[in-house]
């Protein structure tokens, strides 16, 4: 039998095709071994959305050369992003790999194995699709109470600074059929948060169904026994509608949790980014939001240094997040990549600028989490207990996306994968700390995973 071991780059999507992957490769027969010094094949599961994440690509492709070379792997496969976003050059770059792969073929992996074992050096990087595997075939590799589920690929937007259509393709829904049953699989391998992701999900199901599908969707996942949280990510601004509003608060699985990339606030900057809308008409779409759900928190991103952006766009933005009162937000200092609209612009943002208009964002952001967090203290929550430190647990509630946003620190030690209410205690600028005071009548799940090396 021969061993392989996969290496997992970037996001959660990636995540969930590695997954995969290590099913297909399983009910071929190859045994998965994320630990061992010597193994058969290694095949590094690509990022390729910054040139940050093509260094970390690059660098991980050599070391596993290296390791070859020296006689302790024999077969290196690279995968992905990264492979599908430069083609040609990639396989050029690297002639010792054996194998570069493309986006989308997680259900051939078993057949491209055995190519490559075979002696034979693969190179398929066509233009981007999709081959979902089989459900059962899915091998989960995390935490067995917190599941990712993809509901689509690719990404049907022109956002002029992004690199993702051109490699991962036009957005592409999983029928509902599947994805009820990729759901129950996971409700039954232990999951009791599955978290929705797309690029968009809000687009889900229009390519298919011929209309924007997401509320059905929902609704159906709602009625699936075992699951007690569903999480969305990410919305796209102008298609949160009144009726996926309406859904949500009338499903009482699915989170008040909205993570929505908004990008900028001030109108000529997402004129520029082709994004829709401006500041103040987000801002009217939060009180439609905190409205219907007085509870709900709200997750976003911004980019800084977008070309062009002068002081007083920036000011601008600062005073949009003064508004917005936010309860989580990342940032990113815009980067420039080759083959999108925005590296042709002029006016780039010098990288000085950047970093210091990026440091000014979070830590204005910093104030407005403190606050909010602070008017949660005596209140109660449900945590989902994740891990264990120095005596106590580490958990999440409603609030809080995995590996993205804080956590909650609770008194006592417990099982992960238990759900617990908590009352609040105390809160810093990202995490809440708490005490428990009750617990939900579900006991933790067992772990029925698979493990892999996953590298965020």
């Amino acid at each position: 039998m021969k061993t392989v071991r996969l290496v997992t780059l970037g996001c959660a999507k990636n995540q969930v095709d590695s997954e995969e992957i290590a099913g297909v490769l399983r009910e071929r027969g190859y045994t998965l071994d994320p630990l061992s010094e010597r193994v058969d094949a290694v095949i590094i599961n690509t990022c390729g959305f910054l040139q940050t994440a093509k260094w970390e690509g690059a660098r991980e492709i050599r070391k596993a050369l290296t390791r070859k070379a020296r006689g302790t792997i024999k077969h290196v496969v690279v995968a992905g992003c990264l492979s599908q976003r430069e083609g040609s050059k990639m396989a050029e770059a690297f002639p010792k790999a054996d194998a570069m792969i493309g986006v989308g073929q997680m259900a051939r992996f078993g057949e491209i194995l055995d190519r490559v074992f075979a002696g034979e050096r693969v190179i398929e990087i066509g233009k981007p699709s999709h081959l979902w595997a089989d459900v059962p075939t899915r091998a989960r590799s995390d935490a067995p109470w917190s599941a990712y589920l993809k509901i689509s690929e690719g990404c049907d937007h022109q956002c002029s600074f992004c690199t993702i259509p051109s490699f991962r393709g036009p957005h592409q829904s999983k029928p509902i059929e599947r994805l009820m049953s990729e759901a129950r699989f996971l409700a039954a391998s232990g999951a009791r948060e599955i978290n929705l992701i797309a690029q968009d999900v809000t687009q889900y199901g229009y390519d298919i169904y011929g209309k924007f599908t997401l509320p059905e969707l929902l609704g159906k996942l709602n009625e699936i026994e075992g699951v007690d949280w569903i999480r969305m990510l990410y919305f796209y601004p102008n298609r949160l509608t009144d009726e996926l509003i309406e859904t949500m608060c009338g499903s009482a699985k699915v989170l008040p949790y909205i993570d929505i990339p908004l990008q900028h606030a001030h109108p000529e900057i997402l004129r520029k980014m082709k994004r829709p809308w401006d500041g103040e008409r987000y801002l009217r779409l939060f009180e439609r939001l905190r409205k219907a759900m007085p509870e709900c928190a709200i997750r976003t991103t911004f980019i800084v240094g977008f070309p062009g952006e002068t002081d007083e766009h920036f000011e601008c933005l600062l005073q949009f997040m003064r508004e917005a009162k936010l309860d989580r937000v990342g940032a990113f200092s815009y980067s420039c990549e080759a083959g999108t609209p925005a590296a042709e612009m002029r006016d780039q943002v010098a990288v000085s600028v950047k970093r210091e208009r990026y440091h000014r964002l979070m830590s204005e952001q910093q104030a407005i989490s403190l606050e909010l967090n602070r008017k949660w203290i005596g209140r109660r929550l449900d945590v989902l207990l994740e891990s264990e430190d120095d005596g106590q647990m580490i958990g999440r509630s409603f609030r809080d996306a995995p590996e993205i946003d804080g956590v909650v620190f609770v008194d006592g030690m417990d099982l992960p994968g238990e759900m617990i209410e908590v009352e609040i205690t105390g809160a810093e600028e990202y995490d809440l700390r708490a005490k428990p005071v009750g617990r939900r009548a579900r006991t933790a799940p067992k772990s029925q995973t698979l493990r892999m090396a996953v590298t965020n």
